[in-house]
């Protein structure tokens, strides 16, 4: 049976439009899963765009698009070394969410009980 929040678990927090416009742009910018390949790739530390080519299957353009999406929606911080761009994971609540999120799905596909 699947955990429910209780009240304890989630402090009330009175929420404004605003938050849930920046919410609704958050969903939005993780709402493609190339950018959630990205991300996992990202997890465990900076990576190249070489890199990152090896792991996601992707073409070099579609790859810098969604990294500047990222990048443009405070998720992803970026360094140049030469002709390499290194990025990085600034936001690690993205992190939690993704993980929280793929967790939960995988758990649910395969049948599994917390």
């Amino acid at each position: 049976m699947p955990l429910q929040p209780t009240t304890t678990d989630m402090p009330k927090v009175v929420k404004t439009d605003q938050t849930y416009e920046a919410a609704a742009d958050l969903f939005r910018v993780m709402s493609a899963p190339m950018r959630l390949k990205i991300i996992n790739c990202l997890c465990d530390g900076e990576k190249n765009v070489s890199y990152l080519l090896t792991q996601v299957d992707t073409t070099q353009p579609n790859m810098s698009q969604h990294l500047n999406t990222l990048y443009q929606a405070g998720i992803l911080g970026k360094r140049r070394e030469g002709v390499q761009i290194f990025y990085r994971i600034i936001d690690q609540r993205i992190v939690s969410i993704c993980e929280a999120v793929c967790h939960e799905i995988d758990r649910k596909s395969t049948g599994a009980s917390v």
